[in-house]
């Protein structure tokens, strides 16, 4: 192992930071790092966050933090921003809301552009995720842009997807029938603590039959969770877990 793949693997987060610049700029230097710590890749828990604009994304993976580094977990957090049109850089706005975190050093962020990519995602982001797992961490929570009903790349990237909603929204699950809904391992139905989260949840497991014929063990737990007061999280890393023990087969998609 070279000293620079040993340096990151022993927490080093300025060479891990370091080294992320260069795979997302796909430098020779990136290329070599991914392809060292890369092989060493496979035993961090991986997962997307995805869902609306104003779900909750950013504090329920802020929670979700908390949650593991009170099991002295170490986490990445890689989020996904829109390119600013004046720098091109990632615009900050998700990592700004998990600043306490910032002295952490079991907790790293890294807010990547989306830099022109659709679908939610930056186009370095399967490369980041293993470039992050290969360097010793135990989880890798990513936080795709707001997405809506075509953003699903998410889900060929990593193999756990928690949709969020919020009740508050419309008819925003109608919306999202076609789309994100079809690739959630798990639903958070987050600001539960709001009128309408029974609806919510209740329109979320009625679509969900019609997608599995009520087939139960084909049907994504449907969690709810209050970020901001850390109700229900446990609850959801629990129903992730499952989800990477039991790989569940995603149901076929259900119409318009």
């Amino acid at each position: 192992m070279t000293e620079l793949a040993r340096q990151i693997r022993g927490g080093d987060l300025r060479r891990l930071a370091r080294a992320m610049t260069a795979v997302e700029n796909r430098t020779e230097e990136g290329a070599a790092i991914l392809a060292e710590l890369g092989a060493l890749a496979g035993q961090a828990r991986v997962a997307g966050i995805t869902g609306p604009p104003g779900a909750g994304k950013s504090t329920l993976i802020d929670a979700l933090a908390r949650h593991l580094r009170r099991q002295s977990k170490t986490v990445a957090i890689l989020a996904i921003d829109p390119s600013s049109r004046i720098t091109g850089g990632a615009i900050l706005g998700d990592r700004i809301r998990m600043q306490r975190h910032s002295g952490d050093a079991g907790v790293f962020i890294r807010s990547v552009a989306t830099r022109g990519n659709s679908g939610g995602v930056a186009g370095a982001t399967a490369e980041l995720v293993r470039l992050l797992d290969g360097a010793g961490r135990d989880a890798v929570l990513v936080e795709t842009v707001g997405v809506g009903q075509d953003e699903t790349e998410i889900a060929g990237l990593v193999p756990v997807t928690v949709v969020v909603l919020a009740p508050g929204m419309g008819d925003e699950v109608q919306t999202l029938k076609a789309g994100i809904m079809e690739i959630a391992d798990v639903f958070a139905v987050n600001k539960s603590d709001l009128p309408g989260a029974d609806r919510v949840a209740a329109e979320v497991r009625g679509m969900l039959d019609l997608g599995t014929g009520g087939d139960r063990a084909m049907r994504p737990a449907v969690v709810r969770t209050v970020a901001s007061e850390d109700r229900g999280i446990g609850e959801l890393w629990e129903a992730m877990e499952k989800a990477w023990a039991g790989g569940r087969r995603r149901p076929a998609p259900t119409g318009d």
